[in-house]
């Protein structure tokens, strides 16, 4: 105990330092400082989440578009028209380099119209779109008829 007794009034005789307690609020909200960087933070992140939730509704419906197309009466269909318009085509050309088909023709088809004339050696197709829109191609008819 006698050599505890030295130490122990040490540690009473030493001097304590305090300063004056002060509350300060850590808050942006409360304190006001950086009070604009707090509200810039806060409107940055609600509108993080609602871009968002956009982007997952968007996301959503985009899926459905997908599994809409990937059914097997989709791939049918698509399929299915491929064909016709390859037939049409197909038909149309043959008709228009053939040397015994007719000079001139037309076709009106979901909205589009194509007529095509013989001048000469040439095959002057005009495509007119529903938007009114005009494409003229002229082919020649030398190397490509059958």
């Amino acid at each position: 105990m006698k050599k505890l007794l030295p130490l122990l009034c040490f540690i009473m005789v030493a001097k304590s330092y305090a300063g004056e307690l002060t509350h300060q609020f850590n808050n942006p909200s409360f304190s006001g400082v950086g009070y604009s960087s707090h509200v810039l933070t806060i409107e940055q992140l609600q509108t993080q989440r609602r871009q968002k939730v956009k982007d997952d509704q968007k996301a959503i419906e985009e899926k459905a578009v997908r599994d809409a197309n990937s059914t097997n009466l989709a791939k049918f269909l698509n399929n299915f028209e491929a064909r016709v318009y390859a037939e049409l085509s197909k038909r149309m050309a043959d008709e228009l380099f053939s040397e015994s088909g007719a000079t001139s023709g037309q076709l009106d088809f979901m909205g589009t119209s194509i007529s095509w004339a013989k001048i000469g050696t040439d095959v002057n197709l005009v495509i007119i779109n529903p938007n009114g829109g005009k494409t003229e191609i002229t082919v020649p008819i030398g190397s490509f008829a059958i």
